[in-house]
């Protein structure tokens, strides 16, 4: 009984480690500007209120349009389903947005669909191998970088982070952010879809 209570213990341990340096990775990767030339800059929804992006969806994609604005890539990629709003999706809001601030409507792209972090970056798998496009320019909040740009480099594309500027998350509450994100990661890489 006490070796099963000792590697029941020595178990924990491990997997705990595991956790804190998946955390350290997603902190790093959330300050981490990486980008450069790519096929598209895919845009990551966020909340959108009756047809109007939320302060976090327009962030990102004021942040997504200063990288289009550069010449980094010759298009845009929104992403975002409905969220519960019987009329507007977050991709479509995030594409209305856009054309309002001078892009070309036929620059941008809509994925309308996902509900979930994993079913826009399967979505957008999907679109980019259909379009022939190979390499992403990753536009989301710092935390949310590390677990996202995972998902699509799965799919075989190439992916260069680039988290919105935002303030920085500090203390207890920063860390729970990471923490909760590796959680997150972890059960992708063991299946279960959130």
């Amino acid at each position: 009984m006490k070796r099963v209570w000792w590697a029941a213990a020595f178990l924990t341990l491990v997997l705990l480690a595991c956790l804190a340096w998946v955390a350290i990775q997603i902190e790093r990767q959330s300050v981490s500007e990486e980008a450069r030339a790519a096929d598209v800059i895919v845009i990551m929804g966020a909340a959108e209120y009756g047809g109007k992006p939320s302060p976090v969806l327009r962030a990102r994609l004021d942040h997504g349009l200063e990288l289009y604005r550069r010449g980094l890539a010759p298009r845009i990629l929104t992403t975002g389903g409905a969220g519960g709003d019987p009329v507007f999706t977050e991709g479509e809001v995030g594409r209305s947005y856009l054309v309002r601030q001078g892009v070309r409507s036929e620059d941008i792209i809509v994925e309308q669909e996902g509900e979930s972090t994993a079913h826009s970056t399967a979505a957008v798998a999907e679109i980019m191998r259909r379009m022939n496009l190979r390499s992403l320019i990753l536009v989301s909040d710092g935390y949310h970088i590390y677990r996202t740009k995972k998902m699509l480099e799965f799919r075989g594309l190439t992916v260069f982070g680039s988290p919105r500027s935002s303030p920085a998350d500090t203390g207890g509450r920063g860390w729970w952010i990471y923490v909760r994100q590796a959680l997150a990661y972890f059960m992708w890489v063991v299946g279960i879809k959130i």
